[in-house]
């Protein structure tokens, strides 16, 4: 039994080290004012060669955000989208402002605008991707998630993975399908 003990311990030991690895803290927050139910198109919002970012500007992490929000029946499109997709790279740490608020799914059953908002403030580390939904209409933010700790001291095919896992575990807590969106449950 002994002997059972070492390996086991050892094994066990190697899956929470790489376990810990991938984890890093996920959050989102919306605006009471948010129109959740009636968004059906998207597209990213674009910047001036004068406002270029290189954080701002990132193919691995556009293509996993238009992936995931097309899954959810959302429709990229050039003519006045429902929403407008920014998104950012934080290299050093930081502290940044959330919000304590109800599920987003609760909320949106009473849509109450009125809603109070209780700050809080996050310490997010080094290698935070932010990703926020602007309603183009209004001209608002609604939504903002974001997950921080994603890279640090890695190479870039693994900066690539963990990124395209951020942005699902950022898009997580953003589970509205598109206005009109229908999931086959048939498996047609």
């Amino acid at each position: 039994m002994k002997k059972l003990t070492l390996p086991l311990f050892i094994l066990l030991g190697l899956l929470t080290g790489c376990l810990g690895y991938n984890e890093y803290l996920v959050e989102s927050d919306y605006s009471y004012y948010g129109k959740f139910k009636n968004y059906k198109t998207f597209n990213f919002m674009t910047r001036s060669i004068s406002d270029y970012d290189s954080s701002m500007q990132n193919p691995v992490i556009e293509q996993a955000i238009k992936i995931r929000l097309q899954q959810q029946g959302y429709r990229m499109s050039d003519n006045k989208p429902n929403l407008l997709v920014s998104y950012k790279l934080f290299y050093e740490d930081f502290d940044f402002n959330g919000y304590n608020q109800p599920d987003i799914e609760d909320w949106v059953e009473i849509e109450d605008e009125e809603e109070e908002y209780d700050p809080v403030k996050y310490n997010l580390r080094e290698g935070t991707l932010l990703v926020l939904l602007f309603d183009r209409k209004r001209e608002k933010s609604i939504w903002q998630g974001y997950a921080s700790g994603v890279f640090g001291g890695m190479d870039q095919s693994q900066i690539d993975k963990n990124m395209r896992r951020a942005v699902r575990s950022i898009f997580d807590r953003y589970q509205f399908l598109a206005e009109g969106f229908v999931v086959d449950d048939e498996g047609d």
